[in-house]
C-alpha cells in the first residue's frame, strides 16, 4: 500500500490511499435514479465530503457508519471544497490491516503520550503505596480492566474526550497529587486510590470504539453509581479489607465533582475527598482550555466565545496557543 495521505494534505487531482473514519453514510438516488453513497470521513487532521459512483451495492456492504475504513480514492473540487471520488472501500480492523499501516490513532483524536507508557507510570507509582489494603485493591481493578483503561475517553463531549484520555487524566492528576498531598500533611496514598478510582466507573458509563457514547447503564445509573459497585466487588475479593477505609474511598469517589448541581451526589467533607475534587476540576478545565485554543480557527489573539468558558480566550503574541 501506498504512503496514507491525511486529510489535511488533500490536493485536488490527487489519487490517494489512507484510514479515515466514517461519520456518515447514506444511500442515495442521483437524478436519473442511481445509487450512490454519500458519505462524511474524518481523521484527526480534518473532515471531507466522500461520494461512491460506482459497484455502489458491492461497496454498500462492506462497511457501517461508524467504521473506520480502507480507501483508494481521487480528489476532487466541489464548491470550491475537497470532495473524495472514493473507488475502493472496505472496512479496516487492526486484524486485517495493521501490516498496511492502520492504527486507530490515525482516525481519531489520541492522547499525546503513549498508553504503555503512561500504564508503566501509574502501575509503578501503584506498586509504591505502602498501604496494602489500597495498594491490591487499585492493582486488582486496574489490571482487571486494563484493554479499557488503555483505551478509554474521560469522556464523550467535554475534557479529554478522546483515545486513552481517561488514562491521561488520570495520571495528570496523580502526578499533581505526589506533589500536593505531602505539603497539605495528607494520606497520599488515599489521596493516590480516589483518583485512581474517581473515575473508574467511566469505563462501563461509555461506549467507545471510534465515536465515544453513552451506555443505557450510563445513562440510567451514572459513573460515580457504577464505580462505587466497582470499588464494593473488588474489596469483596480482598480478605478483611476494613470497612473504614473502603468507606472512605466510597466518600471520594461519591464527592470527586464536588457541587450538588455538578450531580455530585456528596461534597468533599475530608481534606483527602477535597484534594482530589480540586484536581480533577483543575486538570478537567485546563484540558478544556487547550481543546478550544487548539481547535479555534479565528485569526489574531484570541478565540471566539463560542467554548466552554464562553468568552474569547488569549492564544499568544503571535496568535497562537
Amino acid at each position: 500500500m501506498k504512503s496514507i495521505v491525511p486529510i489535511s494534505k488533500f490536493k485536488e487531482g490527487d489519487t490517494v490511499q489512507g484510514f479515515y473514519l466514517c461519520v456518515e453514510k447514506h444511500l442515495r438516488h442521483t437524478r436519473a435514479g442511481d445509487l450512490y453513497l454519500d458519505l462524511v470521513l474524518k481523521d484527526r487532521t480534518g473532515q471531507v465530503q466522500g461520494k461512491v459512483w460506482d459497484k455502489v451495492e458491492k461497496f454498500h456492504q462492506k462497511f457501517s457508519s461508524g467504521d473506520a475504513v480502507a480507501i483508494k480514492g481521487d480528489v476532487e473540487l466541489f464548491i470550491d471544497r475537497p470532495q473524495l471520488n472514493v473507488k475502493r472501500i472496505n472496512k479496516a480492523t487492526v486484524q486485517n490491516y495493521a501490516r498496511y499501516g492502520f492504527d486507530p490513532a490515525l482516525v481519531i483524536p489520541t492522547a499525546e503520550a503513549d498508553p504503555k507508557d503512561m500504564w508503566k507510570e501509574i502501575n509503578t507509582i501503584i506498586g509504591k503505596m505502602e498501604n496494602l489494603n489500597l495498594k491490591k485493591l487499585c492493582h486488582n481493578i486496574y489490571l482487571e480492566n486494563k484493554e479499557k483503561l488503555l483505551t478509554h475517553p474521560a469522556s464523550v463531549s467535554m475534557h479529554h474526550n478522546y483515545r486513552s484520555g481517561l488514562l491521561e487524566h488520570i495520571l495528570s492528576m496523580v502526578r499533581l497529587a505526589k506533589h500536593l498531598s505531602p505539603h497539605y500533611q495528607l494520606d497520599t496514598d488515599l489521596v493516590l486510590t480516589g483518583i485512581l478510582l474517581h473515575n473508574i466507573g467511566k469505563l462501563q458509563e461509555i461506549e467507545s470504539n471510534y465515536e465515544a457514547s453513552f451506555s443505557e447503564k450510563g445513562n440510567l445509573i451514572g459513573h460515580i453509581v457504577i464505580g462505587l459497585e466497582m470499588v464494593r466487588e473488588a474489596t469483596k475479593k480482598i480478605k478483611k479489607f476494613p470497612e473504614n477505609l473502603l468507606l472512605k474511598v466510597e466518600h471520594i469517589i461519591l464527592a470527586h465533582q464536588g457541587k450538588y448541581e455538578w450531580k455530585s451526589p456528596k461534597k468533599p467533607a475530608f481534606k483527602e475527598a477535597l484534594l482530589v475534587h480540586l484536581i480533577d476540576l483543575v486538570d478537567a478545565q485546563m484540558n478544556i482550555m487547550d481543546m478550544a485554543i487548539n481547535d479555534d480557527q479565528e485569526e489574531g489573539l484570541f478565540t471566539n466565545h463560542h467554548n466552554y468558558f464562553r468568552i474569547p480566550l488569549y492564544k499568544g503574541e503571535d496568535g497562537t496557543k
